[in-house]
């Protein structure tokens, strides 16, 4: 499986959308996108890329390509 399928699949799963869905996705802009939801994304992402995200990371966190760009600038994940 590649990185964009890790993370979309991620998505997908914690907030029970499809793929036309993540484009444009922000936090709160789906019902299962709340703050409970939010940590679980976390750990969906933690666990399919190995990492542990640092506390501002998780907090910066606030969008489908916000999630990209933090974890190809810092995690070093290729999309």
């Amino acid at each position: 499986m590649t990185a964009i399928e890790k993370y979309n699949q991620a998505f997908i799963a914690n907030f029970n959308i499809t793929d036309e869905q993540l484009k444009g996705l922000t936090y709160q802009s789906v019902e299962l996108w709340d703050s409970v939801g939010h940590m679980n994304l976390v750990a969906s992402l933690e666990d399919a890329f190995d990492i542990m995200m640092e506390t501002d990371d998780i907090i910066d966190l606030s969008s489908y390509e916000k999630g990209m760009e933090i974890l190809n600038q810092k995690y070093a994940v290729e999309f």
